[in-house]
């Protein structure tokens, strides 16, 4: 029971039944002896003789619930402790979870497909009830196909509708494209000497960058004027600045050098050696082949005798690469080495002839001959003792059907066309 506090005691001892005896002692003189059958019975006795001797219990007041339990709850703490384990697992049981995608059977639809599959997840506690409530994981986002954009069909350029403009736009970056997608030949740099004096005027068609032998800027010159390089002590003054003995010139992208109203490729070094003023143009050898095979030959020659001619102007300035003519530049630029006048005298058809003929020298076991050649049979054989290449007579044989390889033979006897190998 719940008020323990108010029990009662009740001293009820029951009397044995009551016998009449002869040998008991008693001052009261006993009735006559009724039948039996007029007798009450012991519980009846029993049941009378309890209620005349028993106390009256006193009357208890009502008590309410509330307080009942509240009673309970103060005296009793500890029998709430099962309760305060049980009440965090049934929240836990209850409520939303998130699911670890690598148990998620979500199908490839994006919808879930927890509900048909419940025995894989065991998210009660062990003795209390599975939440009658379903579970449910947000599904997937749909994924769009990955689409690719159609490759554009490309049109060729109408050139013939070009505006003088775009026409010199795109000679301009069709030779710039050249220049850093060439043959062999673009990879030997050759230093040719193209001026000397006290002072050395020069000009550009882009803004110019200095800079010393080992790379470092020294600064930018503006292209809207000439400029002048002059001694300086050890140096040299441009502008009325002072820059290194050996300081190189070099347009930007694209633009071309001018010395004495000639254009140039490539780059100028101009160098003092305290006396005098050297300019040296840094160009590679396709381009300075382009300015020398269009200065000894016609363009409109046979395109055999070009190629004999562009062969032998290679093997030329080869020799003079691997064993310069000073230390400053390789090769000179007149007629006694082999003539180099920069861009003016370029032509397409010359041009082709270096880029077929790329990389090929005139080889004697190996070796590198020095090519030399005259313009006619009559200088070669009064120059060179006969032993050189006649150029008109290279341009007769090209007519009667001699190739150029066969022509060179013919000029130089015992030797072969080698041919330089770009390291992989």
């Amino acid at each position: 029971m719940l008020h323990d506090s108010l029990e009662v005691h009740h001293e009820t001892d029951q009397p044995d039944r009551l016998e009449a005896s002869d040998s008991m002692d008693s001052p009261v003189a006993l009735a006559q002896t009724a039948p039996e059958s007029e007798y009450p019975s012991d519980e009846t006795i029993f049941q009378a003789f309890s209620e005349l001797t028993a106390p009256a219990a006193p009357e208890l007041p009502e008590v309410p619930l509330k307080t009942i339990a509240k009673t309970f709850v103060t005296r009793r703490p500890w029998l709430l402790l099962p309760l305060l384990g049980l009440f965090p697992t049934i929240a836990w049981t209850t409520m939303p979870h998130p699911m670890d995608r690598s148990m998620d059977p979500t199908s490839v639809d994006g919808t879930s497909n927890v509900a048909a599959t419940p025995s894989t997840l065991s998210l009660a506690a062990p003795g209390l009830p599975v939440p009658t409530r379903s579970l449910s994981a947000t599904p997937l986002p749909k994924v769009s196909p990955l689409t690719i954009a159609p490759v554009p069909t490309l049109t060729p350029v109408d050139l013939s509708k070009l505006t003088p403009e775009q026409k010199a736009q795109n000679a301009k970056a069709k030779a710039i494209f050249e220049s850093t997608n060439a043959p062999v030949d673009a990879y030997v740099e050759m230093h040719v000497s193209i001026g000397k004096g006290s002072s050395i005027a020069f000009a550009s068609t882009t803004a110019l960058n200095l800079t010393d032998e080992k790379g470092n800027r020294l600064g930018n010159l503006a292209v809207t004027q000439a400029h002048t390089a002059q001694l300086s002590g050890s140096g040299i003054t441009i502008g009325g600045q002072s820059f290194p003995a050996n300081t190189f010139i070099e347009p930007e992208l694209g633009g071309l050098l001018y010395l004495n109203n000639r254009p140039y490729r490539g780059k100028l070094l101009i160098s003092s050696d305290g006396s005098t003023l050297h300019a040296v143009n840094y160009i590679n050898l396709r381009h300075y082949l382009y300015s020398v095979v269009a200065s000894e030959v016609s363009a409109s020659w046979s395109p055999e005798a070009i190629k004999a001619q562009a062969v032998a102007a290679r093997s030329y300035a080869l020799t003079y690469y691997f064993k310069p003519a000073n230390p400053r530049y390789h090769i000179g630029s007149d007629e006694y080495f082999q003539v180099y006048s920069g861009t003016q005298r370029e032509d397409d058809r010359s041009n082709q002839a270096v880029d077929i003929t790329s990389g090929e020298y005139v080889s004697y076991k190996g070796g590198v001959v020095e090519s030399l050649y005259a313009a006619s049979d009559d200088i070669v054989a009064e120059a060179f003792a006969g032993r050189g290449m006649s150029q008109l007579g290279a341009k007769s044989l090209a007519e009667k059907g001699y190739k150029y390889d066969q022509i060179l033979a013919n000029y130089y006897p015992t030797t072969k066309v080698g041919k330089i190998a770009k390291d992989e």
